[in-house]
């Protein structure tokens, strides 16, 4: 093996070379003496030596590579950011429309299934009674109520007495079906139908309310139970199929409040609307990662 030199000039005083060769010993070596000196071989130690230009092209390219590799991560937040301006213009408009389509003047109830599809939060009106004798009841749930919602924002828990909505077959007699109404909130002490007789009216009235459709069980949220009558969200066809109505569903209004029975006007006409959060947190990690990525590599600034 050739003789290589090794340059330890960083690390010792006196900048002196080591010879190392791998000679027989019967040969006559021109390498003085040292403690690394082996009798056939000898290691070769550097510890310090020049770049040659292919390392340091290849490491150039590495590290641009690199560099453009970094700079993905602001321009996707920013991408992120920008869809989710979009996402909040869509779903600002879809709350007024859904806000537009309550505060309208009712219509008469369509029984086309595929035209109700289209009529969420659309109010309509209908004349007909109350069959008392098959209520449902969606548990637990707390009466609406703007005011106290809007005092207990920020709260992790709410003030709101629990209990029910009543749900009550009401037979159409201008359409002649009959189909299921919200009648509205009771507290868990009412929910019994006996505990509140005033409010079982029987006579033939106007009734107006919303549409609603089926809502998607939630993610932890119990089971419905059909056999004991325990409802934890609205589950349009399996509510009429157990007390024999049309899959058709309204929310009655405010206005169908009957002393002494459930209140009426137990309608959410709002929409999850959390975009200007995330707005701000992708923007923030664009702007964030992008200063870091110009001192670091345009600036060259130590980190």
């Amino acid at each position: 093996m050739a003789s290589v030199k090794v340059f330890l000039s960083p690390f010792l005083r006196t900048r002196q070379v080591l010879n190392i060769c791998s000679r027989p010993s019967t040969t006559v070596c021109n390498c003085k003496p040292t403690p690394l000196i082996r009798r056939n071989e000898v290691l070769c130690l550097k510890l310090y030596r020049p770049y040659s230009s292919v390392e340091a092209a290849e490491e150039s390219s590495e590290d641009s590579l690199f560099k453009w590799f970094l700079l993905l991560i602001p321009v996707t937040a920013f991408g992120l950011g920008t869809w989710q301006v979009q996402r909040r213009k869509w779903k600002l408009k879809l709350i007024e429309e859904l806000q537009a389509r309550s505060t309208a003047e009712p219509v008469s109830l369509p029984t086309d299934p595929f035209t109700l599809n289209d009529l969420e939060y659309r109010r309509v009106k209908v004349r007909g009674y109350f069959d008392h004798s098959k209520e449902l009841y969606i548990l637990p749930r707390t009466m609406v109520d703007a005011d106290r919602e809007a005092r207990d924002a920020g709260r992790l828990s709410s003030s709101g007495e629990s209990g029910a909505n009543v749900i009550t077959p009401f037979y159409c007699t201008d359409l002649g079906i009959r189909i299921l109404v919200n009648r509205g909130f009771v507290p868990k002490n009412k929910v019994r139908p006996e505990t509140r007789q005033k409010g079982q009216i029987t006579d033939e009235i106007e009734l107006v309310g919303l549409v609603r459709l089926t809502e998607n069980r939630r993610p932890f949220m119990p089971h419905n139970n059909e056999e004991k009558n325990n409802w934890y969200y609205r589950d349009v066809d399996a509510m009429s199929r157990v007390v024999e109505t049309e899959p058709i569903f309204i929310d009655s209004d405010m206005s169908s409040t009957i002393p002494g029975g459930p209140i009426g006007g137990q309608t959410r006409v709002t929409l999850r609307n959390e975009h200007m959060q995330y707005i701000i947190t992708w923007y923030g990690l664009c702007a964030a990662t992008t200063y870091l990525w110009y001192a670091k590599f345009v600036r060259r600034l130590p980190f």
